[in-house]
């Protein structure tokens, strides 16, 4: 007990919290103080089954431990520096995402079928491990299945691709699994995320995709407001978890087609302006000739409406 009240980021010091709702905050996966910090008190008592005062009690204190607050332009500057970006494997499209799939946001894969959404979070599984001057970040990754389209052999052929293979089992192990069977469990797990991000330096969370669930299990106007109540706490959820932990967070989404729409693609992400809102970058992705992909920045809050060509190949993603 004395080592742990040495330890300054431990959740025994903070107001409130003893042995007991320390242990039950770490079963709930909130093992470190940046991860209370950024809760509300009506989560962390459900999660803790605590009363909702205590558990305001214990985020004020981990907020002023951590003096989290207002802060200058400047820091804000400097915080942002510490940004790392992710390749795709094409330099066409990391030109397009300014470097390529940046850390503290969500970047949000909208198209049809067989646009490249999955190929590209297959090709970001493999770029994530990659020191950082071969355009990784030297960290894990965690896949969100929604749709049962993981694939570890195409995994495996986008390292033979990159000379790779004789470290296959490696960059497997490196890959945190987790197949949701309904939208309740697809959040369930990213309650679950802090202490896995921390233990295994998760620096990219997927979700592949992010609306399947929420679009199959509510039907008709009338649930609605309910399913995008919903949605907005998992994105934000996730947001969250990319600020805290300084990762990258990538979304999959489906698209559908508006009959009003009588000139250009009549196709549009799904989600509504509760998941236009949440997206840091939106990329919406199209069908080309053959292999061929082409992806268009939607909305961005720095980069430049453009567009990009890429391949999908055996080996992985190439440029067009």
């Amino acid at each position: 007990m004395q080592n742990l009240e040495n330890d300054e980021n431990h959740l025994i010091n903070l107001p409130r919290v003893g042995p007991a709702i320390a242990k039950r905050l770490e079963e709930a996966g909130y093992s470190t103080v940046e991860a209370i910090a950024v809760l509300s008190p009506k989560e962390l008592a459900a999660a803790c089954e605590i009363g909702e005062a205590t558990a305001e009690k214990i985020i004020l204190g981990a907020r002023e431990q951590l003096d989290i607050g207002f802060e200058s332009g400047l820091q804000v500057l400097e915080r942002r520096l510490s940004i790392g970006k992710i390749s795709t494997g094409s330099k066409n499209l990391d030109e397009l995402l300014g470097g390529g799939v940046e850390t503290l946001g969500m970047t949000e894969f909208a198209g049809e079928f067989r646009t490249g959404k999955t190929q590209i979070c297959h090709q970001l599984c493999v770029m994530t491990q990659l020191p950082e001057d071969e355009g990784g970040l030297n960290g894990s990754v965690v896949y969100i299945d929604t749709e049962g389209t993981f694939r570890p052999e195409r995994l495996l052929q986008i390292l033979r691709g990159r000379g790779l293979e004789k470290n296959r089992e490696k960059f497997l192990e490196n890959i945190l699994y987790a197949r949701a069977y309904n939208s309740d469990h697809q959040m369930l797990i990213c309650d679950q995320l802090s202490d896995k991000i921390v233990k295994n330096n998760v620096k990219l969370i997927i979700v592949d995709s992010i609306m399947g669930y929420f679009r199959s299990e509510y039907i008709g106007r009338g649930t609605l407001a309910e399913r995008q109540q919903k949605l907005n706490k998992h994105l934000h959820q996730l947001l969250r978890i990319a600020d805290v932990y300084n990762l990258a967070v990538v979304i999959c989404n489906q698209v559908m087609a508006r009959p009003d729409m009588f000139f250009g693609d009549p196709n549009t992400p799904i989600g509504g302006n509760v998941l236009a809102h949440a997206s840091t970058t939106r990329v919406f992705l199209r069908k080309s000739k053959a292999e061929r992909r082409i992806a268009r920045i939607l909305d961005s809050p720095m980069l430049p409406e453009g567009e990009a060509v890429f391949r999908i190949t055996e080996e992985g993603i190439a440029d067009g």
